[in-house]
């Protein structure tokens, strides 16, 4: 039975060998980048000089990672990125959702690819040019204050200021990527059987009785997975771009991030630390392969398939 599959597969691999051609660039792509990167995790483990390199520098077992845990910082750091990341789950996806929910509502075409155009076209502005504008607007001496002090009233500083600088950054996020998001659950949306919309209309549902009870169960298992994804990426998915181009030393205390934190190690501090920093990053994929592990079992266990 093994010979005749393997034979099999070979014959299948020989009169669609253009196709598993296609796949070559993809898979040189990962190994290239993604893979062989991951023999630097040594790094970890070792107190990196520039005149030995990776391989010749001496071993220093867990000392990266004692020092990591003795770090007040780190824990500073790790406690941000896990409030923003939990606010982007809680504020962001919803939204989306519910944007995805409204478009697929909608009527007129023309409409709702004009609305739909305007709120993904954000997410292609990059975060070096939308913070300069978030700057030039709500900074200090920006166009907001300034029509504040005009008409009298106290200036805000949401980027400065450490009890608004959170709020601010989910926010403009939600801003910038709420119609990208959306347009996920909005597929999801239109994958659902047309005919549940009209057995519905045919028992009497009304339009908010069909959303309810027909398209968010359709897109539930899509919720799930992008859950999943967005509960495993708590640690390594803080927003770089946005918060190192918008934060402060004014706020350092509830902005520092792991991400941010670990830049400022590698390259501002003058330590050169990398032995310290791979120690941080293999600790952030660690924990994201234990948190997108219990999300899977918690959803498939609630009868949701999940990623694996």
């Amino acid at each position: 039975m093994r010979a005749k599959k393997h034979a099999k597969t070979l014959v299948q691999i020989r009169n669609d060998w253009l196709l598993y051609l296609l796949l070559l660039p993809v898979l040189a792509w990962y190994l290239i980048f993604c893979y062989a990167p991951m023999a630097g995790i040594v790094l970890a483990f070792k107190d990196f000089s520039f005149k030995g390199g990776i391989l010749g520098s001496p071993w220093v077992g867990l000392q990266n990672f004692i020092k990591m845990f003795e770090d007040p910082l780190f824990f500073r750091a790790v406690k941000n990125t896990v409030i923003f990341s939990l606010g982007r789950i809680a504020f962001q996806m919803p939204c989306a959702i519910l944007l995805a929910v409204a478009l697929n509502e909608m009527r007129f075409k023309k409409s709702k690819k004009a609305i739909q155009t305007i709120v993904t076209f954000p997410h292609f502005i990059s975060w070096v040019v939308l913070s300069g504008m978030l700057i030039n607007l709500f900074g200090s001496t920006g166009v907001v204050n300034q029509i504040l002090n005009a008409a009298g009233a106290d200036s805000i500083a949401p980027i400065t200021s450490a009890g608004s600088f959170r709020g601010f950054i989910w926010l403009s996020g939600i801003w910038k990527e709420v119609g990208w998001d959306s347009i996920i659950y909005l597929a999801a949306i239109t994958s659902i059987d047309p005919g549940l919309y009209e057995a519905a209309a045919v028992d009497g549902a009304n339009r908010l009785q069909r959303i309810w009870h027909v398209t968010l169960p359709g897109i539930r298992s899509t919720v799930c997975i992008m859950l999943i994804l967005s509960v495993g990426s708590i640690l390594t998915n803080g927003g770089f771009d946005q918060i190192f181009n918008l934060y402060s030393s004014p706020v350092y205390g509830v902005a520092d991030t792991l991400d941010t934190y670990v830049f400022r190690e590698s390259f501002i501090t003058g330590g050169l630390d990398y032995g310290y920093t791979t120690a941080i990053g293999m600790f952030k994929s660690v924990i994201g392969i234990i948190m997108i592990t219990a999300c899977n079992k918690i959803v498939t266990k609630a009868g949701e398939s999940g990623l694996f």
